[in-house]
């Protein structure tokens, strides 16, 4: 395994965790804003959000936008 694969699994966790606490965070905040909010569907649209910013993060770096960051 090349350095950058052994970087890539001491950090993976904390790349999960850190994920986690932004979808946690955007979801107490649709909470905190309506009063009548279903739970449930604000974590769909939040995930919705999640995985076009994927998506995008994903074209940007097949473009090269990241190769010299």
């Amino acid at each position: 395994m090349d350095a950058q694969h052994k970087e890539f699994q001491r950090h993976k966790e904390e790349i999960i965790e850190e994920t986690v606490a932004v979808f946690e965070s955007n979801l107490k905040m649709f909470d905190r804003d309506i009063p009548e909010n279903d739970d449930r569907e604000s974590a769909r649209l939040i995930l919705s959000a999640m995985e076009e910013a994927i998506a995008r993060l994903k074209e940007e770096v097949e473009a090269g936008r990241y190769d010299d960051f």
